[in-house]
């Protein structure tokens, strides 16, 4: 049976043989797609105070003016 791996590229998780992998590296590489195993990053959970730091504030329209008939 083959060996499997898993690769991921953030938001996808795929698995592959591990021959195939390693024949396609760079198709894969150039996918964003990298080992499970090497990416094990922890996931930061965004604050409220976070993401009202990064709102940014809309101008108020201004009313156009017509003239009267």
């Amino acid at each position: 049976m083959e060996e499997m791996i898993e690769l991921t590229n953030g938001k996808k998780n795929i698995s592959r043989s591990k021959i195939q992998y390693e024949a396609n590296i760079e198709h894969f590489k150039m996918r964003g797609f990298v080992p499970l195993d090497k990416v094990k990053k922890e996931i930061k959970k965004a604050t409220v105070k976070d993401i009202s730091d990064k709102v940014v504030q809309l101008k108020p329209k201004k009313k156009k003016t017509r003239k009267k008939k």
